[in-house]
């Protein structure tokens, strides 16, 4: 009840004072080819149920029909403006909406689509679905530059796979063991640190990662003073493969 709460005052409050801007964006994405400037992304929420998350849309129209569902920097999906749209993460203001309907909540693990994310979920990881998709978490803040990660992969959705979905949905389990409203507005806190001051942010995540007792791989990774090491999803054996991906319809 505390965290709906959270959600629909703090929703409440962006849309408030971002509404104005938000709309003049929408507004230069629609002028730039005349097509609707949101994009209903279709993902699987709360016990595996599908809804349509309202994004403002970044790419050229029908990208989502290449069958390619990660998004590497190099994209050539992306329009000029939509690559103002995602650094400064413009396209997540109207998730808000999302938050107000009850599909999602301001802070839980990211919502995945169904091909190449939740169909390839481990036991393990469909706990991920006992709670509601979020519009930020540690994830966010420390995969704030996917697009940077995957940039010049041959197989997008293969790379996130192996090197981001890994320690994403350990940090998604991680926070369902420690659910507070405390923990969110840190979390949200952070996630606008990240935008203007990553590597402080990166400290935050750390610190609450160590005082939630978090595996040491884990804080390491987070730490993201390399490269993001390739890694077996929570309860699996190893490494998700090319043949596995393949054989999964990739």
């Amino acid at each position: 009840m505390k965290k709906r709460l959270f959600d629909l005052l703090f929703s409440a409050l962006v849309l408030l004072v971002a509404g104005p801007f938000l709309l003049v964006i929408l507004f230069l994405v629609w002028r730039q080819d005349r097509h609707d400037p949101f994009y209903r992304a279709p993902r699987v929420g709360r016990g595996g149920r599908e809804f349509t998350m309202m994004k403002v849309r970044s790419m050229v129209v029908n990208a989502d029909r290449s069958g390619v569902n990660s998004t590497s920097a190099g994209d050539r999906r992306i329009t000029p403006l939509g690559h103002f749209i995602r650094r400064w993460k413009v396209d997540e203001l109207s998730q808000f909406l999302n938050v107000f309907r009850g599909d999602m909540s301001v802070v839980g693990p990211r919502p995945n689509t169904r091909a190449w994310g939740v169909d390839l979920y481990t036991p393990e990881e469909m706990r991920l679905l006992d709670m509601k998709p979020g519009i930020t978490d540690l994830s966010s803040i420390v995969f704030s530059d996917e697009g940077q990660i995957l940039a010049g992969a041959e197989h997008a959705d293969l790379k996130y796979n192996q090197v981001i979905r890994p320690w994403k949905s350990r940090l998604g389990l991680l926070y369902g063991q420690h659910p507070s409203v405390l923990l969110d507005l840190r979390i949200v806190w952070l996630t606008a640190v990240a935008i203007v001051d990553k590597p402080r942010a990166l400290r935050g995540v750390v610190a609450i990662l160590e005082a939630l007792g978090a595996d040491p791989r884990l804080i390491e990774v987070c730490r993201r003073q390399g490269p993001v090491p390739a890694g077996a999803a929570p309860g699996a054996a190893r490494v998700f493969e090319l043949e596995d991906a393949v054989a999964a319809g990739g």
